[in-house]
């Protein structure tokens, strides 16, 4: 290790090259005391270490650039795997352009769709996954039937499942047409086909669901077998919410 190494790199460098600020604005924002080092104020020319834990304005950095972190829109019909044993097509179809090797976080069943988080942050991955961390999950659910106040009204209470007490934290509807309802549901775990089961309960079949947001990640315009980087902002918020 040379002397550069063992010294650190200098504070400002780190956050131009996390795409947090330019130099300049870095040295204004460590001035005004908006970054924190291991829990301490920064100071101008500061060196850190790629162990060193950095917060802007309250949000942790990524300084790692070997560390990453995309969000996929899932087609129906992808199993949400890695690899399949049995030959099916699997996400490892859309990472082909990713020199890192990612790990889906959390799932979506096969004839689900939708948001799904891809990083080698092992670490941020088993927070988000956590049931203590109650990370909110956004769905949009084409479902049989009209809704009534009173199945809204149990959805939201709660029902028991066979494998126990589900309910909605909220509920949207977003169209109603030719019998069939499109709603908008969130949910904070994460247990296997969730909302599918307690729409199920309810007696409103679901034909089609797509998720649309896992906490400040929202899926955006973002077209069905594609993927993009979070931005800074989205990764820092997601720390906050998993308490890193």
């Amino acid at each position: 290790m040379n002397n550069a190494d063992a010294e650190g790199i200098r504070l400002q460098k780190v956050l131009s090259q996390a795409g947090i600020a330019s130099r300049r604005n870095a040295e204004d924002l460590i001035s005004r005391g908006k970054v924190k080092v291991n829990g301490e104020l920064a100071r101008l020319g500061q060196r850190v270490q790629p162990t060193d834990v950095i917060h802007v304005s309250g949000k942790r950095i990524v300084t790692d650039v070997d560390t990453v972190y995309f969000a996929i829109n899932k087609p129906r019909g992808i199993v949400s795997t890695m690899e399949d044993d049995e030959g099916r097509p699997s996400l490892a179809e859309f990472t082909k352009g990713i020199d890192q090797r990612v790990f889906h976080v959390g799932r979506l069943d096969t004839d689900s769709e939708g948001l799904l988080l891809l990083t080698n942050d092992g670490e941020l991955a088993n927070r988000i996954m956590h049931p203590s961390h109650g990370l909110p999950k956004v769905y949009r659910a084409q479902v049989s039937g009209i809704m009534d106040r009173a199945t809204w009204n149990k959805l939201l209470a709660g029902v028991e499942l066979e494998d126990g007490p589900a309910k909605a934290d909220k509920l949207k509807i977003i169209d109603e047409h030719a019998g069939q309802s499109l709603i908008e549901i969130t949910i904070h775990e994460g247990r296997k086909h969730i909302v599918r089961r307690l729409m199920d309960e309810v007696g409103h079949h679901v034909s089609r669901l797509v998720r649309t947001e896992i906490g400040p990640v929202k899926l955006r315009n973002l077209k069905p077998g594609t993927i993009r980087r979070l931005s800074p902002n989205e990764i820092g918020e997601l720390f906050r919410e998993v308490g890193l």
